[in-house]
């Protein structure tokens, strides 16, 4: 379910008050293959309830550059929706969410095994609210990146 950024205050403490842990992660998720499949399967066995913080359209085109991204923010954040390990989505325009994870603090935030605590910006925010990072393991040879190449192909 999208969820707007002014509503998700209320659905945080929603969730809180019936004892539900939450898990974050964030990203473009622009051609979900199954890499993300499996990334998103991960994060959510860490919590009650998932949340996915999604890139913008104009974030995605910062962040990857103008031919990016391929699907549109409404055409990503419904694939992401209709994932039974996605519970809400929430759009975000800055280079990282954590604007949005400070009003969450999450129980658990993933990323992927690509970062660390060191270079991950958000993980202060994640570790001063009392909740733990964990890094996911990429599923091999399955990319954004690879996908593109391989339709140019």
């Amino acid at each position: 379910m999208l969820v707007r950024q002014n509503e998700l205050k209320a659905l945080v403490d929603e969730l809180r008050a019936q004892g539900q842990t939450i898990v974050t992660t964030n990203g473009c998720f622009d051609i979900l293959h199954a890499g993300h499949v499996k990334y998103l399967e991960k994060t959510a066995a860490f919590a009650d309830k998932t949340i996915v913080l999604m890139n913008s359209d104009s974030s995605v085109k910062k962040l990857k550059g103008q031919g990016r991204p391929i699907n549109n923010e409404t055409d990503r954040a419904a694939v992401l929706s209709a994932l039974r390990y996605v519970d809400y989505v929430v759009l975000f325009e800055q280079d990282t969410p954590s604007d949005l994870l400070e009003i969450i603090r999450p129980d658990v935030h993933t990323k992927g095994a690509d970062y660390t605590a060191e270079n991950l910006p958000e993980a202060g925010i994640i570790l001063e609210n009392g909740g733990r990072l964990e890094f996911i393991e990429f599923v091999e040879g399955k990319s954004t990146t690879n996908t593109i190449k391989e339709m140019k192909r």
